[in-house]
């Protein structure tokens, strides 16, 4: 496993990192501690040392498994954290006052064990606080030494340009992933000229482009992917001829979908860190074994080609929860 840059500060990571909030929230029941716990700490052995949390994932309880699963490795490893809903709780209102950012910063210290977090996102832009006090309030964590790195998630292109001016931002999350490519527009070419790395959330499709998933599918009420509107019955079969694609390059290459869904992320930029999640050891060692997988410049090209004539069929979240995921 190779590391990468993440902005021009000094932040790096393995080429995979691992996104821990299915261990405890949005997919279903969740997970055990102790079979999450050591499922963390396995990614840790086959090379991973970047894991993203935040509070509101629980909320609470997924900070309280990261922290107890790194605790004797914390030195060797990056947590990713998040602040921006009010009570830590994402189906209420965004919060990124100062008084809360600090009240989350002390409270995720306690959780996760530790006296710093290497990497602080703020989780969603807050339309009522001012994104330069923000950015202020991170960069006085940051002196204190609670804090080593600011992030950003789902930000437009014209917030980050503000934050970044009063503290320089290293990462911004994002869903990007073959079937979500907004972030092509706009956002990729403004974090390339900033210096800013970007952490796409979501690199599976949500488990879609593992190619397990289709019309036969049933989503219990606590996954919520049993409201998105892809993950409707028409969506997921319209959508499968994105995964006859995948499936085909796939076979050529000796590997599995979800390989090649990630090692196209890889080939994107050298500056991009998709974070998997998964609850099982046998799909974790599958996408760690993403980084094995190369692609020429050629078959590069033939996959995009493939994907530019394709229709992705259905909206990514329903539109009351487009702000909260």
């Amino acid at each position: 496993m190779k590391n990468r840059k993440l902005g021009s500060n000094g932040l790096e990571v393995s080429e995979i990192g691992f996104g821990c909030m299915g261990l405890s929230f949005g997919y279903g029941p969740a997970t055990d501690n102790k079979k999450a716990i050591n499922l963390i700490r396995e990614a840790f052995d086959n090379g991973v040392n970047f894991f993203d949390t935040a509070e509101c994932y629980g909320p609470f309880t997924n900070e309280l498994v990261v922290g107890e699963a790194l605790k004797p490795i914390r030195d060797k490893v990056v947590i990713a954290t998040k602040f921006g809903f009010q009570d830590g709780d994402s189906h209420k209102p965004q919060d990124s006052s100062p008084t809360r950012i600090r009240i989350v910063i002390e409270e995720s210290l306690k959780r996760l064990q530790t006296d710093y977090v290497d990497l602080f996102y703020q989780h969603r832009v807050d339309p009522n606080v001012p994104i330069e006090d923000v950015a202020g309030t991170v960069k006085d964590l940051i002196k204190e030494g609670k804090v080593k790195y600011f992030g950003m998630s789902e930000a437009s292109v014209e917030t980050i340009l503000q934050a970044h001016k009063i503290q320089p931002v290293s990462a911004i999350q994002s869903e990007y992933s073959m079937w979500w490519r907004e972030p092509e527009k706009e956002l990729l070419p403004a974090l390339e000229e900033l210096g800013i790395g970007f952490v796409p959330f979501s690199p599976l499709g949500k488990g879609f482009l593992t190619g397990t998933i289709d019309m036969n599918n049933k989503f219990g009420s606590d996954d919520f992917r049993s409201i998105v509107p892809r993950f409707q019955e028409e969506a997921i079969k319209a959508n499968q001829e994105l995964i006859e694609i995948i499936k085909r390059v796939a076979k050529d290459k000796g590997a599995t979908p979800a390989q090649i869904a990630l090692v196209w992320l890889r080939y994107q930029k050298s500056w991009i860190v998709p974070i998997p999640g998964t609850t099982k050891s046998e799909r974790l060692n599958e996408n760690i074994g993403s980084v094995n997988v190369e692609l020429s410049v050629d078959e590069l090209n033939n996959i995009n080609n493939s994907l530019s004539k394709i229709t992705i069929l259905g909206d990514r979240y329903p539109k009351h929860l487009q702000e909260r995921i």
